[in-house]
């Protein structure tokens, strides 16, 4: 559902469009629209947007967005994301929201689940499956 000045649609450049469909596919199961040999489109995955061909690409160490996606098995993600050639910039366990002077246990399982950070595919390697 579209709502007034919120985050609608973003874009990335990519400089070897099919490595990339091929990763994000792989990885986190997303699926494809192309509109030529030089964009294709997801959507359904918390924010549509597209990739489009550049010799730019989106590197956080320049500036570009980093990429954050939720996992309630962070060690079997991290695992396809190194299988298929990705990069994890970062990896860190949402705060647990609760206040005090000492460290609190969480109280949930929910909590233990963390989110990665994914770098887009930059180099020219091929990405395997």
């Amino acid at each position: 559902m579209h709502q007034h000045e919120k985050l609608n649609y973003v874009e990335f450049a990519a400089k070897e469009l099919t490595a990339t469909k091929t990763f994000f596919t792989a990885v986190f199961g997303w699926e494809f629209v192309d509109y030529g040999p030089e964009y294709a489109a997801f959507s359904n995955q918390g924010l549509d947007g597209g990739f489009y061909h550049s010799d730019a690409c989106n590197r956080t160490a320049n500036g570009g967005a980093l990429l954050v996606f939720y996992s309630a098995d962070i060690k079997a993600t991290l695992a396809k994301v190194e299988i298929s050639g990705g990069v994890v910039v970062k990896c860190f366990r949402p705060p647990s929201f609760e206040f005090s002077s000492r460290p609190v246990r969480p109280r949930s399982a929910a909590i233990h689940r963390c989110v990665c950070a994914v770098a887009a595919h930059c180099n020219s390697r091929s990405y395997n499956q």
